[in-house]
């Protein structure tokens, strides 16, 4: 267990729990066949809105034995009951959303009704769409949803829109399609699926043409959204408030105001400067962050032989370094990065702030694999105003599996009032700044040195 950080003692409130977290959680039940996938896509297209993923249950069908497998393949095994689904990992998957943890998902062959040996890793998103016969089955989903919905059809259509799918999507033959349907799949619906419909919130005829049922659901979902994203705002706001009057910790390091820093953020900070120039003194400061931020990474002994036989005992890395750039402006970083560490693992991380609320919004996300064995991450970022999308960043890392002590944030310029915000929320992390800049500082580095 971790010893708790004197910071985490004087201000116990400082914590920060980003927008993703405790998600939205929408269950699409139905009929095989029905329009789930449809109402689902339709949700997400009217929705608009990034890291919204929809979770589909046939990934979590259980694995078979040797003599379910013969079954299967003989459409002898029947699917649409509950005890073909593995609720307890589905349960568990959607917990570990829920709490902005990341989930590997089960990749399912309907070809060799087998699940895969591979997963495919999501990050808790903003909104989750549960789809599947039986997504309003379980109690323990239902505690976490935030919206249940049936999709009614007619059952002579399901048959025949699920025909078409198992013959153009899983390689089924009609036949087998029809004796399963009337064997398991219409016993089934009456028996598990058909009772759902009394327990849901809002039941969707005619599927994705129902274009008022829908437009319910998502306004629901954006009611729900703006509240959190109020409440967002608010604790940012908190947090500024008790950091406002705690002194920057030690792991803050601000560079020392030298002859030849204060000139270099004289030339970048003077609207007189060509690009070129702009870029190249940029570039320079860059470098000594990063050689700065390397200072503060792990080394171990090292003993080499020179080229005239003698033995130099040095240091090298204890591990893997590697960088995540927050976009865009984490790009200008990139090329100091490459200059001082050439073999240097990168990811990407895009947060941009809504100009509607001001809050910092998760776009995008693709980190180095085993992130989490990594001796030291380096975060980087021109610039930090509020400290928000620092915030944000840190916080992805660390559900990633990154050891907070382990992350090292590099910064050209930074309030005072951010930092503080960082520091409080995340007092193992090190800090490489510039400078102190204005508080409300707009982002302006990126714009000058890309040119646009």
């Amino acid at each position: 267990m971790e010893s708790i950080s004197p910071l985490y003692s004087v201000i116990p409130e400082a914590n920060y729990s980003p927008p993703w977290q405790n998600l939205s959680i929408i269950g699409i039940a139905g009929s095989s066949g029905s329009g789930k996938t449809s109402v689902a896509m339709e949700i997400v297209k009217s929705l608009n809105l990034p890291w919204v993923v929809i979770l589909v249950m046939d990934s979590f069908y259980k694995s078979l034995s040797s003599e379910e497998h013969r079954k299967a393949h003989a459409n002898k095994y029947d699917f649409d009951s509950p005890e073909s689904i593995d609720f307890d990992l589905l349960v568990g998957t959607l917990q570990d959303l829920k709490k902005g943890k990341t989930a590997n998902i089960p990749v399912y062959s309907f070809a060799d009704h087998q699940r895969q040996a591979q997963t495919t890793k999501i990050y808790s998103p903003r909104v989750l769409i549960l789809e599947g016969i039986l997504a309003l089955h379980d109690q323990r989903i239902l505690d976490m949803l935030d919206v249940k919905i049936f999709v009614d059809a007619d059952m002579d259509v399901c048959l025949g829109r699920r025909i078409l799918r198992d013959v153009r999507e899983r390689g089924r033959d009609i036949d087998g399609i029809i004796k399963q349907w009337f064997e398991y799949v219409k016993p089934s619906y009456t028996r598990f699926v058909d009772p759902q419909r009394h327990i849901s919130d809002i039941i969707i005829p005619r599927g994705r043409d129902n274009i008022t049922a829908i437009d319910m659901v998502v306004k629901h979902i954006q009611i729900k959204l703006q509240e959190k994203s109020e409440q967002h705002t608010a604790e940012l706001h908190k947090l500024g408030l008790i950091a406002a009057d705690i002194k920057l910790p030690p792991k803050v390091h601000v560079l020392p105001s030298t002859p030849q820093l204060l000139g270099m953020h004289t030339i970048l900070q003077s609207p007189e400067t060509e690009h070129v120039d702009f870029v190249f003194y940029f570039d320079r400061l860059a470098s000594i962050l990063i050689e700065k931020a390397m200072d503060m990474t792990s080394y171990v002994q090292g003993d080499v032989e020179t080229p005239q036989g003698n033995h130099y005992m040095g240091l090298k890395p204890e591990g893997i370094v590697s960088a995540v750039a927050i976009l865009r402006g984490g790009s200008c970083l990139e090329t100091a990065l490459k200059r001082t560490i050439p073999d240097c693992i990168t990811g990407r991380v895009l947060i941009q702030t809504n100009e509607n609320n001001e809050e910092p919004e998760l776009h995008y996300l693709k980190l180095p694999p085993k992130i989490e064995e990594h001796s030291s991450v380096l975060l980087l970022d021109p610039q930090m105003s509020s400290g928000g999308a620092a915030l944000m960043a840190v916080r992805v890392l660390v559900d990633h599996g990154v050891d907070e002590r382990n992350i090292v944030f590099v910064a050209c310029a930074a309030g005072e009032l951010g930092l503080k915000r960082l520091a409080a929320v995340f007092p193992n992390i090190t800090v490489i700044v510039g400078r102190i800049g204005e508080e409300g500082e707009p982002r302006w580095m990126e714009k000058r040195y890309f040119g646009c």
